[in-house]
This record gives C-alpha cells, sequence and structure tokens, in this order.
C-alpha cells in the first residue's frame, strides 16, 4: 500500500524514490499513460528509447513525444515503465501505471491511499 496526502490545493500526490531521492510525484488521472519524469531525472534512469507516441492534452492540443522505457521502483519492486521527459520539474503519475490498483483520494481529510488489487 502506498499512502499520500492531497495537497491545500486539491492535488494528490505521493512520494517516489527516484535516483536516490524522494520526489513528489501528482496522481493525474487525466493522463492514460505511466509516467511524466523531469528531464534533469533522464540520465540517472538509463533509458531505452522505444519510439514516438502523439498526446493529446487536456485542453485538445496534439503534441509529439519520445516515449521511453526505464526499469521503475514502485510499491517495494522494479517495474518496467514507459516515461517521457519533460522540462517542468513535476512528475505525473499516469493511470497506465495504476491499472492494477485502487486509488482512494479522501479530499476531505487530504489524503491518498493506493492499493494493489487483488
Amino acid at each position: 500500500m502506498i499512502q499520500g496526502t492531497v495537497s491545500d490545493t486539491g492535488v494528490p500526490t505521493i512520494s517516489l524514490s527516484i535516483a536516490g531521492q524522494e520526489w513528489v510525484a501528482t496522481i493525474d488521472t487525466g493522463f492514460n499513460g505511466d509516467l511524466e519524469l523531469p528531464e534533469t531525472l533522464r540520465e540517472a534512469l538509463n533509458p531505452q528509447y522505444i519510439g514516438e507516441v502523439t498526446s493529446v492534452l487536456a485542453g485538445g492540443q496534439t503534441i509529439k513525444e519520445e516515449l521511453y522505457q526505464v526499469n521503475f521502483f514502485f510499491d517495494g519492486k522494479m517495474i518496467l515503465a514507459e516515461v517521457t521527459f519533460v522540462v517542468d520539474s513535476d512528475i505525473l503519475i499516469g493511470t497506465h501505471l495504476l491499472k492494477e490498483y485502487r486509488l482512494q483520494i479522501d479530499f476531505v481529510r487530504q489524503t491518498v491511499v493506493l492499493e494493489k488489487a487483488t
């Protein structure tokens, strides 16, 4: 089980350990990929290029992005995840990464719980 918080502005987040450092990651239910990571983490994760993907952003804008695979530590185990890298410093977790999890967001208590479905 992974526990997180909801920020004062209503953003659900969890903490991830990446490249020996703790990072705050936003759970983005409008993002159907695995991960969007800051460009600054590229070298530490040794990504393997997969190809180019077309993404449709929330405002309907379409962009082309390079897609990579990385070995990524998540919920106590190493997994293979698909990632895009962006200049921004935010980390986004998409719904594809969470496909085997139950996500509970309690905005009143400001809690987030990710639990592996059985």
